[in-house]
């Protein structure tokens, strides 16, 4: 019998990825017929709200399909293998995991300021609201492989800044407030780091950089978060599916 899944934090990804195993373990084909879900909440010791939000999330990936009366069947891009599928929205600490580093958090920088034009548009802002930005590199070994910028509504995180800690996960300190990110639009480029940041933090042997800019929202569809991440080329690689 499955281990039962104790962490509340990313409950409906890793289960969404264990159903995906099972697919894949059970050797299910296109058009055959899921577990139950009577079948699978006794399987992964979960209860039913969670389970179904994670097959909900296997529809929008495409890996199951419902039909109405009769239950949930593995589509055909259940197929299409990809490692690293690059439309999961995850935490950054939860996609770091997924390729096997364990990194630590260095905060850089974090102050209260006024948005540019661009933050301001992609949070809804007015133009008197201000916004925390948070700078931070990842590390693996002592060894940076992402750079990231945050910006944070500053209403949304009413404390002092000093008082936060700052160095754990982004989404889970934003779960606190209740205003935890549950998706992203987002447009990806191959650049290198911005020549100031890497003069300003000895990052010369950064190198290419894969540059997600995502602004993420809330289950209520309003933007919580704008991000830039930087991907260390050599340690960082993402897979698509096309249709």
């Amino acid at each position: 019998m499955d281990e039962p899944i104790r962490d509340p934090r990313t409950l409906a990804i890793r289960l969404r990825d264990r159903i995906a195993e099972l697919i894949r373990d059970e050797g299910l084909k296109p058009g055959d017929k899921l577990p139950t879900e009577a079948q699978l909440t006794d399987r992964f010791k979960i209860s039913r709200p969670a389970l179904r939000e994670a097959l909900k999330l296997l529809e929008q990936d495409d890996i199951i399909y419902v039909t109405h009366g009769r239950g949930r069947f593995v589509s055909a891009m259940s197929a299409v293998q990809v490692e690293r599928p690059i439309t999961v929205f995850e935490s950054v600490t939860d996609m770091t995991r997924h390729y096997g580093y364990s990194t630590s958090n260095k905060v850089l920088s974090i102050s209260e300021e006024a948005p540019d034009k661009i933050v301001r548009e992609r949070l809804r802002l007015g133009p008197k609201d201000r916004v925390i930005r948070l700078e931070r590199l990842r590390l693996q070994n002592d060894v940076p492989i992402l750079y990231c910028v945050d910006f944070i509504p500053r209403g949304l995180i009413p404390a002092k800044l000093y008082d936060v800690d700052w160095s754990g996960s982004l989404l889970d300190l934003m779960e606190q407030h209740r205003q935890r990110p549950r998706m992203s639009a987002a447009t990806v480029s191959a650049v290198m780091l911005p020549d100031d940041v890497i003069e300003r933090n000895d990052l010369r042997d950064f190198g290419p950089a894969l540059k997600i800019v995502e602004t993420c929202f809330n289950a209520a569809g309003e933007p919580v978060n704008h991000a830039i991440d930087y991907h260390r080329g050599s340690h960082f690689s993402f897979s698509l599916v096309r249709k």
